[in-house]
């Protein structure tokens, strides 16, 4: 079972519909004692970075997150539900956030004024690391995003891939039992959902 949380300002059918398509049990709950007894728990996020932790302080959310995360059981960040897992975001300076990680969350430059600003579409990734929820995933995938403000990880060792979008963007992340990409796995064709699969994979033990 995986806990699908809902905090009020996530996108969340798109995922329960993908985790649907591959077969995998969800259940989507703002309640921490269903998100604790979940194999392995999703933090989907659209919107801004402010928004996102009040509904989560409103809900508990937040708590639920940082208890989930010390259990060692898997954990998945996708879009804003990435930059949530780091101490802020230039997109709201006074908010702070779960501090998960460390790293800055910055706005994307529009250098020359030649980039569109957010970066939507596919894009490809250059992957890092080859385990993990990039288990089976081929060289230079193209994934979906859809973002304005992006990650540059203090630890690069955390760093699974990479983009670029006029500069070299931080996308996704392992470390230890926390995974979480910038970009949205369950709009990204197969090789999202195959990164899917890997994540059930290791929620499961397998």
């Amino acid at each position: 079972m995986i806990a699908v949380i809902d905090y009020g300002a996530g996108n969340l059918q798109s995922v329960v519909k993908a985790l649907d398509f591959i077969g995998c049990e969800s259940i989507v709950t703002d309640k921490k004692e269903e998100i604790l007894k979940a194999d392995g728990a999703i933090l989907p996020g659209v919107g801004s970075f402010a928004d996102a932790m009040s509904c989560m302080k409103k809900t508990g959310a937040d708590e639920a997150v940082l208890e989930f995360v010390q259990t060692g059981k898997a954990f998945l960040g996708i879009c804003l539900g990435l930059q949530l897992l780091f101490d802020g975001s230039e997109e709201s300076p006074d908010v702070q956030g779960l501090g998960l990680l460390k790293g800055s969350i910055k706005k994307i430059p529009n250098q020359n004024g030649t980039l569109k600003i957010p970066h939507m579409g596919w894009n490809s990734l250059d992957l890092l690391k080859k385990d993990g929820i990039f288990k089976n995933i081929p060289d230079d995938p193209y994934v979906y995003f859809v973002h304005s403000y992006y990650l540059k990880a203090e630890n690069e060792n955390i760093v699974a891939a990479r983009t670029n979008y006029g500069i070299n963007i931080d996308v996704a992340v392992q470390y230890k039992n926390i995974f979480a990409t910038q970009f949205h796995p369950e709009k990204s064709g197969e090789v999202g959902l195959q990164i899917l699969r890997n994540f059930i994979d290791i929620a499961k033990g397998n």
